[in-house]
């Protein structure tokens, strides 16, 4: 299956959209089976989960999450932020889990009825730290979790790998982007990106891979088989590059 995480910048920067339709184009293009958003919206009686999900026949869900201290959304009144997730097979599940914070965001564990049994999907983000990082991991490590598939975790988490703030997630889930041959030096938050001066209070993230999709064995040695790792919104499409973050994904 083809997993992805992207970040789509909410409806920030003006040119929301011109933006939704590059995404779509950009999902067309790469046919994700599913596809975690951060930073997703949600108002005027719909969210973008599943706006983006109906065209292609998946399914989707929405778990709103508190705005970011430092994100400004007065230019969008009554329209929620969150994270989403598509699916190619049904929900069996859905399970909002607020993480610590101030206030602090929302992950979502979603079951999802696989053919082959049931598949555990967590979409989240964290701050960088470690406190956040830990309940994430304790999450993805829960017992009754197990089973057939892999867990996944797709986040973006305001961390590269070599941060030591990612050793809990790391110590209990597996990086699938060097296990997919995924070139070393990529980065999901580009400085020649035209969205990213509107991070320039954020320095230490710019020009690193903090788009993640980490995956644990559904079962203690189990194989855990990546087939190839890739960036998708990585170039405009209509002139318009669809987000802020290029998205990840991997073939399991």
């Amino acid at each position: 299956m083809r997993v992805m995480v992207w970040n789509v910048w909410w409806r920030f920067g003006g040119n929301w959209r011109r933006r939704e339709e590059s995404i779509r184009a950009t999902l067309d293009a790469y046919r994700p089976d599913v596809l975690g958003l951060v930073e997703s919206w949600s108002g005027e009686g719909t969210d973008q989960p599943h706006s983006l999900a109906a065209p292609c026949g998946m399914h989707a869900t929405f778990a709103p999450s508190p705005f970011p201290p430092q994100l400004r959304y007065e230019e969008q009144p009554g329209i929620e932020f969150g994270v989403g997730l598509l699916s190619r097979w049904p929900f069996l599940a859905v399970e909002p889990h607020e993480l610590t914070g101030a206030p602090g965001p929302v992950a979502l564990l979603a079951t999802l009825d696989h053919p082959r049994g049931p598949l555990h999907v967590i979409v989240g983000t964290a701050d960088g730290g470690p406190v956040q990082c830990r309940e994430l991991a304790a999450l993805a490590a829960d017992r009754r979790l197990d089973g057939p598939h892999p867990v996944l975790l797709l986040a973006d988490l305001n961390a590269s790998v070599d941060c030591p703030a990612l050793g809990p997630l790391l110590g209990v889930m597996a990086d699938t982007w060097p296990l997919g041959g995924g070139d070393p030096g990529a980065v999901t938050f580009d400085s020649a990106m035209p969205y990213t001066p509107a991070a320039a209070d954020m320095p230490d993230l710019v020009d690193r891979r903090i788009d993640h999709v980490l995956a644990r064995p559904g079962r203690p040695g189990a194989p855990l088989a990546v087939r190839g790792a890739f960036l998708a919104g990585d170039r405009p499409v209509g002139g318009v590059y669809p987000s802020d973050h290029y998205a990840v994904g991997v073939d399991l």
